[in-house]
């Protein structure tokens, strides 16, 4: 490979300087003495495994890390924000960097959040806090047309699929969850055999392509979507109906990315571009949906059902509702993806300006639910920007039942955010199909990094419960979480957002006027626009 063949000339020209020195002149030691020691620097550098970015780039990739030290003390002024507005002055890659390698991330010091600044958020401790569970908990997922339930834990691997991610990252992450008990989704590209090698859960996404389970002219192919589903691994089918990052978008995998194992993996032509159409062929309105759902139910054998969306609107959330009721069937879980989820690319306006971010998603799809009496029967996930204890936190009190995240995993894998995933350059070998550069991610080390992230990540979630008086997050309740909406005003989530009551949509009575009249608007029997 070329970075080895270079740190191998760069040897061989330090020894022949060396040997100048020894035998001409001693000056050439200060030639000598630098090129030695980069050459030693280098060997190091290609044969460790820790370091993905020294791997592929050696001796010069210690630049990042030279940087990486002095960065707390150049950005300590700069503060980021996420899609609520709410600030926080730690580098979420930092925090989630520390927990991958098994580092104590206390702060020696007080917040530095502008705790008055509106778009704050805080959590209300108890006086008497609990102690911390032992064992976290898991979210019995299975409603009841479910012969196969699942447990699912708090926090899981969010959908990346084999072909944006390479073959090692798809193994570090199954690898950690298999280790760690937790779910690992597919993504939309397809059940590979990375996702089976090491025996992790999955959650299969089947997205518009139907890769995997796909005839030859792009439709759904029911009996191979049937045999794969038996695998034992797969313990959900999950439909994706959009993503926060780009609703109504399908995707596309460039043709040079499609080489012969990923083309197999998805029942694709080699080499040929792969494009996602935006919207489903196998059906057109909320009753054929659910009556597909239920199919796909009846087809993985009675494993776990449901779909993943980026809101649109409260009408249509109403209306699968609606036929939900009129079917009397529903899926066993809704993953609801925030506006603020990410991806390797999309258009710059879809990721600013279309779909609903989590913290009003969730609000509408828990009361929708609630709404109609259907609550009890459907778990939901959550996704998009999901990277700390605070954030599963939050998410469980605004609605879910459990989080997903895809970026912070990535984090956890080496990912660096260079922002090249799209161009098959990553340099830490996450998101290419260079071999070369992908064989810089040693499986073994990231999937530990993975499974620490995790139990981390889980255990501080449940440290703030504890500190709430909380130990079951079922008794987490809207009243818990507090925002900052001026200087002087803090409202908690119980007055900021509408809380139905169960069957109050059914009753119609005293109904908001907003969802009174989404709920008028929405047809069993049509997406309207």
């Amino acid at each position: 490979m070329l970075r080895t063949a270079l740190v191998a000339a760069l040897a061989a020209v330090a020894l022949a300087v060396g040997a100048l020195a020894l035998s001409v002149s001693a000056w050439w030691w200060w030639a000598a003495a630098p090129l030695l020691a980069a050459a030693a620097v280098g060997t190091y550098d290609v044969t460790q495994r820790r370091h993905s970015v020294l791997r592929n780039y050696p001796v010069v990739g210690h630049l990042r890390h030279l940087m990486e030290t002095i960065r707390p003390e150049v950005q300590q002024y700069f503060v980021e924000r996420d899609y609520d507005g709410r600030p926080f002055d730690k580098d979420t890659r930092s925090t989630v960097y520390e927990r991958a390698k098994g580092v104590a991330d206390e702060d020696p010091f007080g917040t530095e959040l502008s705790v008055y600044e509106p778009g704050y958020e805080f959590f209300t401790h108890s006086v008497v806090p609990k102690p911390v569970p032992e064992a976290p908990p898991t979210v019995r997922v299975g409603g009841p047309d479910c012969t196969k339930p699942y447990g699912m834990a708090l926090l899981n691997v969010s959908a990346m699929s084999f072909g944006s991610l390479s073959a090692q990252a798809v193994r570090a992450l199954n690898k950690g969850a298999a280790a760690g008990g937790f779910a690992h989704d597919t993504g939309e590209g397809g059940i590979s055999e990375h996702h089976l090698r090491y025996g992790g859960d999955l959650v299969w996404e089947i997205g518009t392509g139907y890769f995997g389970c796909r005839t030859d002219d792009g439709g759904f192919d029911a009996a191979e979507f049937a045999r794969k589903a038996a695998g034992d691994s797969v313990r959900c089918v999950s439909l994706k109906l959009s993503q926060g990052a780009k609703p109504g978008m399908g995707g596309v995998l460039p043709g040079a990315k499609v080489n012969a194992e990923i083309a197999r993996v998805r029942g694709v032509p080699e080499g040929e571009t792969v494009i996602s159409p935006g919207y489903h062929r196998v059906f057109s309105t909320p009753r054929e949906l659910v009556r597909f759902l239920a199919e796909l139910r009846r087809l993985a054998g009675g494993k776990p059902t449901g779909f993943k969306l980026c809101v649109g609107s409260r009408r249509d959330v109403l209306a699968i509702c609606r036929a939900m009721l009129a079917e009397d069937s529903t899926p066993d879980f809704i993953v609801v993806d925030g506006a603020e989820g990410g991806t390797g690319a999309a258009p710059m306006e879809f990721v600013d300006h279309v779909g609903t971010p989590l913290t009003e998603g969730l609000a509408i799809v828990h009361n929708a639910l609630v709404g109609t009496g259907l609550r009890d029967r459907i778990r939901i996930g959550a996704g998009g920007k999901v990277a700390t204890g605070a954030d599963i936190v939050r998410r469980l009190i605004q609605g879910a039942d459990y989080t997903n995240a895809a970026r912070a995993m990535m984090f956890a894998v080496g990912c660096i955010q260079s922002q090249r995933c799209h161009t098959n350059t990553c340099p830490v070998g996450v998101a290419t199909q260079d071999p070369g550069r992908a064989r810089a991610l040693d499986v073994p080390d990231k999937a530990l990094r993975v499974r620490r992230f995790q139990q981390a990540t889980v255990r501080s979630a449940m440290q703030i419960m504890a500190s709430m008086g909380v130990t079951d997050p079922a008794l987490l309740r809207p009243h818990m979480l507090r925002r900052r909406t001026a200087y002087d005003t803090v409202v908690s989530y119980a007055d900021l957002f509408t809380w139905l009551e169960p069957g109050q949509l059914l009753d119609g009575g005293g109904l908001p006027g907003e969802w009174a009249r989404a709920w008028d608007e929405s047809d069993p029997d049509a997406f309207v626009v």
